[in-house]
């Protein structure tokens, strides 16, 4: 058993934000399943959206982003985002972040949704990466930090209804307790329950189950966004096309070569993802959707140097050729409920970042405030541990380990499990759903809950976790008669006169206005 005094699972940008604050009064341990910035924070390559142009551009960035939830947004939560947003990148800036600059000053774009240029940039298309080596190299200078790699979290610790600690799975497939004044889960997303997504190969939603196993409430886990540009080649991964493309002038044409948003959204190209995403779909019907640069005046190459260079790979250029698009799961509006300062229903247990829902997003994230969300609620939480964990007792017994019983299933049957609860997810409970493919989701969900693999390598791991995650997307969908933001059902297209949150706990849905 080891004890610290604070554990940070997940090391994007919201847990190391948390991190190098928490480690001021206390060892903290940061754990990730793979090498240290391999997280969604660092495959962002939109940019971060945050108003630096004083109180009118603050009340704008709120606007927007409360007009992209589609009257879901959490207005409170959302006023904290955009007004702690400028200090919070002022931090970064004094740690190293190198954002792109003309003439000395801030380079700042627009994107979808947006009422004015506020994106900012690093690298031209990476911006997440920039961000979390620079929090890396700032969290590596901080004795108080450490940062334990290939670390695969199993299931919290609880006692007495208060979250203690968690089981983790070390690189060489040995168990380890470790035992904590507070946690914080900052395990990024799901996307991987998807056949189609953008998301790295770790965000298999391993928080979020983790959380509703120990009894927390999650919530609006029915709010799945599908970024609208995916790469769409046969046999080439779903490798995001950012959306500060269209920001830079790129149009949408169907099969036909034809401009089609105007029919869908008065900001054409612009409009919001969850918008964009089902005209993508609709006009994919009838054949390949392209995003055409070729009118674009610029030097893309240097604009867009990581994307340009993937598309290199399959001998297509922006400016010079059409490239095939369709949408791709990307980021979950739903998580872990949680406050404005990360505490969960849980005592002992935070989350930040994507694992969390404080209703910030409502029903469809504006376009560039994943990164923003990570760095304020990361810090948020960080202050909040502080506060209510610093003289909380964790407790020194020795801790049982126990593992899940059954047989170990071999890699082969585990992931051909996996590619077969993905597939279901895309095909009925994806973008576009109605209660006939929901059911059938369910279905496939419990038969499939009948040979879930029950061994305790990291594969059979995430996939008990994918099961957690995709069952309480099923049911929410299916609890949510209505169509909003993100949640589309073709059987019931329009929205309900009352807007409210899904929450599942212990098993039972209920919406709360």
């Amino acid at each position: 058993m080891e004890q610290v005094d604070f554990l940070v699972i997940g090391a994007g940008i919201a847990g190391l934000s948390a991190a190098i604050r928490l480690a001021a009064v206390g060892k903290v341990l940061v754990v990730t399943k793979e090498e240290l910035a391999e997280s969604n924070t660092a495959y962002a390559q939109g940019g971060i959206a945050v108003a630096m142009g004083g109180d009118e551009d603050v009340a704008l960035h709120l606007e927007d982003t409360i007009a992209a939830g589609d009257g879901l947004v959490n207005r409170d939560a959302a006023a904290v985002l955009v007004e702690q947003g400028p200090q919070r990148v002022e931090e970064l800036l004094t740690w190293g972040t190198g954002f792109d600059r003309e003439n000395g000053e801030l380079m700042r774009t627009r994107e979808g949704a947006h009422s004015r240029s506020r994106i900012l940039h690093a690298n031209g298309d990476a911006t997440g990466r920039e961000i979390a080596v620079s929090l890396l190299r700032h969290a590596r200078e901080i004795p108080a930090i450490e940062l334990m790699e290939w670390t695969t979290s199993v299931d919290l610790l609880v006692e007495g209804g208060r979250v203690v600690g968690a089981t983790l799975l070390d690189g060489e497939g040995g168990l380890r307790v470790v035992r904590a004044r507070g946690v914080l889960l900052a395990s990024g997303g799901a996307g991987q329950v998807y056949s189609d997504t953008t998301n790295p190969a770790v965000a298999t939603g391993d928080g979020i189950a983790m959380a509703y196993r120990a009894g927390a409430a999650v919530s609006d886990m029915e709010f799945y966004q599908f970024h609208p540009t995916a790469f769409a080649m046969k046999g080439a991964p779903r490798f995001l096309l950012s959306e500060a493309l269209r920001g830079e002038g790129a149009y949408l044409v169907n099969a036909k070569g034809e401009r089609f948003m105007e029919r869908y959204h008065p900001l054409l190209e612009l409009a919001p993802r969850d918008v964009v995403a089902r005209a993508i779909t609709m006009e994919g019907m009838d054949g390949p959707v392209y995003l055409d640069m070729r009118h674009v005046k610029k030097d893309l190459k240097a604009r867009f140097p990581g994307i340009s260079a993937f598309l290199a790979k399959y001998q297509l250029e922006l400016g010079r050729d059409l490239v095939p698009v369709r949408p791709a799961a990307h980021y979950l509006m739903g998580g872990v409920k949680t406050d404005v300062q990360g505490r969960t229903s849980l005592p002992g247990l935070y989350v930040a970042g994507e694992a969390a829902c404080t209703g910030v997003h409502g029903a469809n994230r504006l376009a560039s405030n994943s990164l923003l969300e990570g760095l304020v609620f990361g810090a948020l939480a960080a202050e909040t541990m502080i506060a209510e964990c610093r003289d909380q007792g964790s407790g020194t017994r020795d801790q049982d380990i126990a593992a899940p019983s059954g047989t170990v299933t071999g890699d082969a049957a585990t992931e051909k499990w996996i590619q077969e609860l993905r597939a279901l997810m895309w095909k009925d409970a994806g973008l576009l759903r109605d209660a006939a493919g929901l059911e059938r989701a369910k279905h496939g969900w419990l038969a499939l809950a009948r040979t879930i693999p029950r061994g305790l390598s990291r594969r059979e791991i995430e996939a008990r976790n994918l099961h957690v995650v995709a069952g309480l997307i099923i049911e929410s969908a299916l609890g949510r008669k209505e169509s909003r933001g993100a949640h589309f059902r073709n059987d019931f297209p329009q929205h309900s006169k009352a807007a409210r949150h899904s929450v599942m706990e212990k098993g039972k849905l209920t919406l709360v206005g």
